[in-house]
């Protein structure tokens, strides 16, 4: 996996953040307009802040860094996001590898108020490492036979619905301790859209049932262990949901035809935004080659622009469910 290295940005940066500290007597709410401000990292946090805020929403300044389409593996900060993270009140981010740069930038805060909330603390040991299940294909550094320094943890909390429910109830509690006089509007909301969660949840579980296939194949990335895990559903796949690879071998790819064929699969999946390379040449090696590609949203892709366009978690994670019940068919 990559590594962001920001040394010199943040020198950069230490000395603009110098410059400004000086000239402001930061509170709780420190943006200039006395608005809350909250950054996010990814789109999913996001939205479940618009959500439990609701018509609080108006009173705050909700900031999505991710917001051009670049997925979190992707993603570099720039000076600007970095100073954006200083002075707000309430930070949200995933916390796994990708992650790494977050340390020293919030070192760099003037708002020494500012509440934090990694999702991966938060759910604590309910958090998975990452899982080669067979035929996938390992990353090079697996492959070199080297051992990590740490375990390496599968960052897609949020496709975990159950997970969800975790994570509103940790941020509906921060900002009612940075806003104490709307904390019966967040409780109220959180609780509103924890029952949302709820039955959608019991949409999966209930469609998961009445199919007696349970195994999905993806030709590409697999971000959704969470989601399989939780309904009891098997999966294969090309790599690990943060894997960098783009280029299937061909043990992998005859691997994943083969298992198609045995499995009598009818589906190949793949996430948003895939050129469905793999996808394609896994078909052509099947016996049939008539297997239909569909694609599952990782909610990795899904910026503010969606959002103002009427995407939310929920409706995406909506449309999974249906495409979902597809490839089970």
């Amino acid at each position: 996996m990559k590594r962001k290295y920001l040394s010199i940005l943040l020198i950069a940066v230490m000395a603009i953040l110098g410059l400004a500290a000086c000239g402001q007597n930061l509170s709780n709410n420190s943006s200039e307009n006395g608005k809350i401000k909250v950054v996010t990292t990814i789109f999913p946090e996001y939205d479940w802040v618009k959500q439990i805020a609701g018509e609080q929403a108006s009173d705050m300044d909700i900031t999505m860094l991710l917001d051009n389409g670049i997925d979190l593996h992707s993603y570099q900060p720039t000076a600007a996001d970095i100073m954006k993270i200083s002075d707000c009140d309430l930070f949200i981010y995933v916390g796994g590898e990708s992650d790494t740069w977050v340390d020293d930038a919030l070192k760099e805060a003037v708002n020494k108020n500012m509440k934090v909330i990694n999702l991966l603390d938060v759910l604590g040991d309910s958090v998975k490492e990452e899982e080669v299940v067979e035929g996938m294909q390992a990353e090079e550094e697996e492959k070199s036979g080297e051992e990590e320094e740490e375990p390496e943890y599968d960052e897609h909390v949020w496709l975990s619905l159950k997970n969800a429910k975790v994570l509103c109830k940790a941020i509906a509690d921060n900002l009612s301790e940075i806003d104490l006089e709307h904390k019966a509007v967040y409780d109220a909301n959180v609780s509103s859209y924890i029952g949302k969660l709820d039955e959608l949840d019991a949409q999966y579980k209930s469609a998961v049932e009445s199919f007696s296939k349970k195994t999905i194949l993806f030709g590409d990335r697999f971000p959704f262990r969470y989601l399989v895990d939780d309904y009891g559903l098997n999966y294969y796949a090309a790599f690990v949901g943060c894997s960098a690879e783009s280029e299937a071998s061909f043990e992998t790819i005859s691997f994943l035809s083969k298992k198609t064929d045995e499995l009598g699969l009818k589906s190949i999946l793949t996430i948003e935004k895939s050129d469905k390379k793999i996808a394609k040449t896994i078909i052509s090696n099947t016996r049939n080659k008539n297997q239909k590609i569909l694609e599952m949203d990782s909610l990795q892709s899904t910026t503010s622009k969606d959002a103002a366009n009427g995407t939310t978690y929920l409706s995406v994670m909506q449309n999974n469910l249906n495409v979902l019940k597809e490839a089970l068919q």
